[in-house]
């Protein structure tokens, strides 16, 4: 064939270049918008409802949602929370629906997750847990049998579940040995740091009281302890003129008060009295006391040998739940990315599930124009970070003071009477900053796994 009227023969293998680039771009474009629109994955199979990739058998039947929506409904019906189960394409219909896919899928995910860490129950295991239950919760077979059919679980159902229990408490037993383990340089810092405050006994006094309502009264046992103030005197004293029922049968005897414990006037008589003084009588609180101190204990702190166990073992649990509340973060992205759900079956542990950007559970009435009746309260628009205030991370808080991240106004000099202190404006953040702050939902654990 000729060449083209007007094109040279050189103008032939560029043009040809360009539409081979072209070509792949367009393709390039198509992947782009495939993967955007949801055609790039995985397909649920036909008659399922949900699919979660690398779990042996991990689909989700139709027929699986709506038994666990009816047995739900069912439940619902027989708290009271529902007059009657909910017809399908209902508002209702949909929350038990979305309620039970949830439910299904993270079952799944629990038994994806022990296939990646290599667990697994045995048959033993699973009827060892369900007798453990069955001792605690039902008292008699029964009642297992009447729990049975009020729940319309069957027997599988129940062995299924309890499966997932094992599981679930093993993933955790698993992952909480994952935190690191404390050192001796660790410990010895954790102490000194709270030495004072959790290793160390304050001053203290060990005191005999007589209190009564009647000062004549205290004033006689003054008198007669004046004459004779040993331990029978203060005895027969106590008992004859005390009303204090927590002192006046052992001779008036209080040991181990500390100056944190004592309300005042009592504190400074007592903490400022030698051995073996009589003082009062002291009015207080509408009544009469007379004291005598009649020993003193010094402060006294504990050896680091004596609590190193202590320490290690808080320092371990710590890390532990660090850890694990890590591992929760990390368990819920992971496998919601492996979950891909039918259309019109999509929950928000689906991967493919797109919401309405709105906080679980808030009131309809907080985004509508004009509501007939306005929600009583709405949650943040959005979630405000609390960080850590500069300078409060230490070796007894690791996480530090945090606080809502917010703008706080500093007062001017005119109107505070001089430029504010630093101690001042954060008095002024920790004030201000509880207010309207929305409490952060925590991470739910695995399902079973105990985390609180």
């Amino acid at each position: 064939m000729g060449a083209n009227p007007g094109q040279s023969k050189g103008s032939a293998g560029p043009q040809r270049l360009w539409l081979v680039l072209f070509g792949i771009l367009l393709a390039a474009l198509f992947v782009l918008f495939a993967v955007a629109q949801g055609i790039g994955q995985p397909s649920v199979p036909e008659g399922d409802v949900a699919k979660v990739e690398d779990v042996p058998d991990g689909t989700v039947s139709e027929a699986e949602l709506k038994k666990a929506v009816a047995r739900q409904a069912s439940q619902k019906v027989a708290s009271g929370e529902l007059k009657k189960a909910p017809k399908a394409g209902s508002d209702e219909y949909e929350e038990l629906q979305s309620a039970a896919m949830v439910e299904l899928v993270e079952r799944l995910w629990l038994q994806g997750e022990a296939e990646d860490l290599g667990i697994t129950v045995t048959k033993k295991q699973v009827e060892n847990e369900l007798e453990q239950i069955k001792e605690q919760n039902f008292p008699t077979p029964k009642a297992f049998k009447e729990f049975l059919e009020e729940s319309q679980y069957t027997r599988a159902d129940v062995d299924k579940l309890v499966e997932l229990q094992v599981l679930s408490n093993q993933i955790q037993e698993r992952v909480s040995a994952e935190g690191s383990k404390p050192g001796n340089q660790e410990i010895s810092d954790y102490y000194d740091a709270a030495k004072a405050t959790q290793f160390t006994t304050k001053p203290s006094r060990d005191i005999r009281i007589i209190t009564n309502k009647s000062k004549a009264k205290v004033e006689k046992a003054m008198e007669e302890l004046k004459a004779d103030s040993s331990p029978a005197s203060w005895k027969k004293a106590a008992k004859k003129y005390s009303e204090d029922p927590s002192t006046n049968e052992k001779g008036g005897l209080q040991e181990g008060l500390s100056e944190e414990i004592l309300p005042e006037p009592l504190k400074a008589d007592i903490f400022e009295a030698a051995t073996g003084e009589l003082i009062g009588p002291i009015k207080y609180q509408g009544n009469f006391t007379i004291v005598e101190v009649v020993k003193l204990n010094p402060e006294e702190a504990q050896k680091l040998g004596e609590v190193r166990a202590q320490i290690k073992a808080q320092l371990e649990q710590q890390a532990q739940e660090s850890h694990f509340s890590e591992f929760v973060t990390n368990y819920r992205s992971k496998w919601t990315s492996r979950t891909f759900c039918a259309s019109g079956f999509e929950a928000e542990v689906c991967s493919n599930f797109k919401g309405s950007g709105r906080p679980a559970g808030a009131p309809p009435a907080c985004y509508e124009a004009d509501p007939k009746e306005p929600a009583s309260e709405c949650p943040a628009p959005v979630a405000q970070l609390a960080p850590a205030v500069p300078g409060s991370v230490t070796v007894l808080q690791p996480q530090g003071e945090r606080l809502p991240q917010r703008p706080v106004p500093v007062p001017t000099e005119e109107a505070a009477g001089g430029t504010p202190s630093e101690a001042e404006i954060l008095e002024q953040l920790e004030e201000g900053g509880a207010e309207g702050a929305p409490e952060a939902a925590p991470e739910a654990a695995p399902e079973g796994s105990g985390g609180e």
